[in-house]
């Protein structure tokens, strides 16, 4: 994975283009440039894929094409297969040579046939024009800017917002052609909304359990097809607990890494879990205290993010990605996009069938600015490409085939995935409750003392250039009796809380603070190397 950054039309300064792409050095290892007249391109290249020869900015054999890609396609071995078949000679072993030969070869219906997580822009070298491509979900970013005489492309909102213009977004699973002096001309190649749409519902338990294991196993597979280490963010919970059992069964290289507050059911559970696959296991060890205005500000640098919960998460996750980083880890799984598929929040199972499958369809929306943001740049921050096997598109696919009453049953959430894996996940992960890992971790309400200072912290930045922060919109559609109308219609009229609202939270945050500094006044000190039991 990259950064990448491009520079095109007559107007193009490299001093400026220099700036921007240097704003995204943590992305990768090192930065390969091409400039050219009217043509500024290059990349942070995280080598990962023939990491010598895949050499970026990519140029085609004869010239005409230039690429800056970002991202992973795992299918590039069946693609290159058949790109030989056709003629075609490669001279590197790499997915991005792939990536532009298919382009040449399928045009723009190259994006029929990709299979990863990914953004790119091929540009046209004579003319100047360039093609835009962001993966269905989202999982990778790219944005764009305007000056006069020159677009501007770009992996992070950060390296567009010293131009002072007014920032950009290519939506997920969308696609065009952009020119030097007008916007890009996008349009949808996967409607995530229709997913699924025609083909029947998969209401039979024993044949869903066996569709769902089957596709979430083949997407685990393609995702741990590397010679580097894979790490696995570990939470101790079931989507996190099924990736780490499959990195420790089909890569001979893994690590886990949980952060959480010694005594937190995350550590206990997690510990318990890595031990008996007998995993290597990192613990970022970390205490309400250790979280100060520094790490929330760095947070909400690195995470461009626009909803507080985010922020707050995001605050959790830096630690996880650092530690990583000091590990030499550069590929790792991670359990997001679970809950958003297989009914893993309260909301779901609180309205209608019709309501729920609305509300379903929302959150998968929206991924690309909520967890899926927090997780590229939280972790290419720190030079790692973090892997969401669980947002396979064929997975998405296959979620939105599946009944509401086969992602809860009997109170349990995420029933399906429990049922696919049950003879191989242990019981008490599997018996284990949804915990969301910044609650579960204890530091998430640390992290809400700073909460009112968000917002002008994200204007600091200058991500108001894309959007503003506002509510985070679970919680208004709580208040809203999960009503996704009335809720979108809240979140517009009010999109920020007000003074009073962040009063009453920043009350509640300081008295949850307050409550371990009166518990260790009034009770006998524990030994430092004291475990927590695990729960249940």
């Amino acid at each position: 994975m990259c950064g990448i950054m491009l520079s095109i039309g007559p107007e193009a300064d490299p001093a400026i283009f220099r700036r921007m792409l240097g704003t995204l050095a943590p992305r990768g290892e090192v930065t390969e440039t091409r400039h050219e007249s009217g043509l500024l391109a290059g990349t942070r290249r995280l080598r990962v894929v023939d990491r010598e020869r895949a050499v970026q900015p990519w140029v085609s054999a004869d010239e005409r094409w230039l690429l800056c890609y970002n991202g992973e396609v795992f299918n590039h071995h069946e693609l290159r297969s058949e790109l030989t078949a056709l003629g075609h000679r490669f001279r590197s072993a790499s997915d991005t040579e792939v990536v532009l030969a298919a382009f040449e070869h399928w045009g723009e219906q190259v994006v029929t046939r990709l299979r990863g997580e990914y953004a790119f822009v091929v540009v046209e070298r004579a003319t100047g024009r360039a093609y835009l491509v962001r993966d269905p979900l989202g999982v990778k970013p790219l944005y764009w800017a305007r000056t006069p005489g020159c677009l501007h492309l770009a992996s992070e909102v950060k390296a567009l917002v010293r131009l002072g213009a007014p920032v950009g977004e290519v939506p997920p699973g969308h696609h065009g052609w952009a020119d030097a002096d007008g916007h890009p001309q996008l349009r949808p190649y996967v409607d995530l909304l229709a997913l699924g749409a025609g083909r029947p519902v998969v209401a039979d338990p024993d044949e869903a359990a066996l569709l769902v294991r089957a596709a979430l196993t083949d997407s685990l597979r393609v995702r741990l097809d590397t010679d580097l280490t894979v790490g696995v963010v570990l939470s101790g919970g079931l989507d996190s607990s099924l990736a780490l059992l499959h990195a420790a069964q089909l890569h001979p290289d893994c690590v886990a890494v949980t952060v959480g507050v010694p005594e937190s059911p995350d550590l206990a559970y997690a510990r318990r879990l890595a031990k008996d696959l007998g995993v290597a296991h990192e613990v970022v060890e970390l205490r309400p205290r250790d979280i100060r205005l520094a790490d929330v500000r760095e947070a909400i640098r690195i995470s461009e993010l626009t909803e507080y919960g985010d922020i707050i998460n995001a605050v959790v996750s830096v630690p996880i990605f650092r530690r990583l980083r000091e590990l030499g880890v550069k590929v790792v799984l991670t359990g997001d996009g679970s809950d958003e598929l297989f009914g893993g929040y309260p909301m779901y199972h609180e309205v209608g069938p019709e309501a729920s499958r609305r509300l379903f369809l929302h959150k998968i929306r929206n991924l690309c600015r909520t967890e899926l943001q927090r997780v590229d740049r939280t972790s290419m921050a720190f030079g790692v490409e973090a892997r969401v096997p669980f947002l396979d598109l064929a997975l998405v696919e296959l979620a939105m085939r599946l009944p509401i009453d086969l992602k809860l049953r009997a109170g349990q959430e995420k029933w399906i995935v429990r049922r696919a894996f049950a003879d191989v996940l242990p019981d008490y992960i599997r018996r284990r409750p949804k915990n969301p890992m910044s609650y579960s971790s204890g530091l998430h309400e640390r992290a809400r003392l700073y909460k009112p200072l968000f917002a002008r912290l994200h204007r600091s930045f200058g991500y108001h250039l894309l959007e503003p922060v506002r509510r985070d919109f679970d919680s208004v559609l709580m208040r809203c009796g999960n009503d996704l109308d009335a809720a979108l219609a809240a979140g517009r009229a009010r999109p920020d809380y007000t003074v009073l609202e962040h009063a009453r939270d920043l009350v509640g945050a300081a008295k949850w603070n307050a409550t371990p500094i009166m518990r260790r006044l009034v009770s006998p000190r524990r030994n430092r190397g004291d475990e927590a039991p695990l729960p249940g």
